[in-house]
């Protein structure tokens, strides 16, 4: 039996062993403030190929204590958490210098668009609702753990029909975006609009490592702290306009946006 240290002896513990999983396993916490909901995500995702639960919290302050702590691969949080909430923990997370390279996936019973923009942009890699298929939560983890970006369907639609209308002045503006070439606005542009590394250099007709090479630049040049982050931008800045159809498609599996 794994022995177990606790950080706080009500609301998170943490498996001795400390931060990602081990031999190339995805270490994870989960943090949830309805401990039903929490013991089923641990048995869910610890159960999976190659992801390894590292801990669990209770509440918000718990969630970012054991993030600290363990330095998890992924820290996948309810956003109606108690105490910090889902959004807050994702922002200090995020801010942290210690904890910068964590992952944060957020979950959802509804979908609120103003939980949604919040947390993408506070720094959430994902944002998956409480109908999600159990498969595309396991994989949503995988893929924000490889650096992509995990959005449940509805959440790609409202983000590409609703962000752009809600600007954050705290982020770059459009003169912001100066700074990368013609070549860099064109591949976040593409990147904005799900395509993957691959993708784009076949559109352009550059090697993938270009194509990475743009994307990486993009990132940095634009202090954004994904491809999720990335997104966003595009469609905050304007860089990127929202197709508004009467009668909205949105894809039928949660949406990945592939690595830089």
């Amino acid at each position: 039996m794994v022995s177990l240290a606790l950080v706080d002896s009500r609301t998170a513990t943490a498996t001795a062993t400390g931060g990602g999983g081990g031999l190339g396993a995805v270490g994870v916490v989960v943090a949830h403030g309805d401990s039903l909901a929490r013991i089923g995500l641990e048995a869910l995702l610890g159960d999976a190929p190659g992801i390894t639960v590292v801990g669990c919290a209770a509440d918000g302050e718990a969630a970012v204590a054991l993030a600290g702590e363990v330095r998890p691969d992924v820290v996948v949080v309810d956003v109606a958490l108690p105490g910090l909430d889902g959004v807050e923990v994702t922002r200090r997370i995020a801010a942290d210098p210690a904890t910068a390279a964590v992952r944060v996936l957020v979950l959802s019973a509804l979908e609120h668009d103003d939980e949604v923009f919040a947390a993408l942009r506070a720094g959430a890699s994902g944002f998956l609702l409480g109908d999600t298929e159990r498969t595309d939560l396991v994989d949503g983890v995988r893929a924000v753990a490889a650096g992509d970006a995990a959005l449940s369907p509805s959440v790609v639609r409202r983000l590409m029909l609703e962000l752009a209308s809600q600007p954050d002045p705290g982020l770059p503006g459009p003169e912001q975006l100066d700074e990368l070439t013609a070549r860099e606005r064109e591949v976040m542009a593409l990147v904005a609009t799900g395509l993957s590394n691959d993708q784009i250099a076949q559109q352009l007709v550059v090697s993938p490592a270009t194509a990475k090479t743009h994307v990486s630049r993009a990132l940095m040049k634009l202090r954004a702290r994904d491809r999720a982050q990335l997104v966003v931008l595009a469609y905050e800045t304007g860089l990127v306009a929202p197709k508004h159809h009467t009668h909205p498609q949105p894809p039928t599996t949660t949406a990945t946006y592939a690595a830089a």
